[in-house]
């Protein structure tokens, strides 16, 4: 016997599968018929970020997203190649991140060096001479 969770995800799936408007049908469904369970739906929405404009919410759970196909070299092969995209994702993520530091730190130098040169502090433009 399958669990209930297990029938969870399967219909979390296959409303992903149909988009927005399956998402919104099912929580006017649930306010219609038991309004808790439509609640319940309208705060899943906006905690998983379903209604989202990007894509972010498509984020890759490797335990909660796939299930044993049966094939243990296969899922084995998954999971390594999903733990490697992930790895390569924050590294990149952390090449960003030290390439907007290194912008703002050469930014902020120029500005230093603009400065010391002028004493007096930036002219305005918009002031009288």
């Amino acid at each position: 016997m399958k669990s209930p969770a297990h029938y969870l995800n399967a219909t979390e799936a296959w409303l992903d599968s149909k988009g927005k408007g399956a998402w919104i049908a099912a929580m006017v469904l649930g306010f219609i018929f038991f309004w808790p369970i439509g609640l319940a739906l309208l705060f899943y929405m906006i905690w998983s970020n379903r209604m989202s404009c990007n894509k972010s919410h498509k984020r890759w759970s490797r335990k909660s997203s796939f299930t044993p196909t049966g094939n243990s070299a296969f899922d084995s092969y998954r999971e390594e190649t999903l733990k490697r995209l992930e790895d390569e994702q924050d590294a990149f993520k952390g090449f960003l991140d030290r390439l907007k530091a290194a912008k703002d730190r050469a930014e902020f130098d120029q500005f230093m060096a603009a400065r010391r040169s002028n004493p007096q502090g930036p002219v305005d433009d918009a002031q009288p001479a």
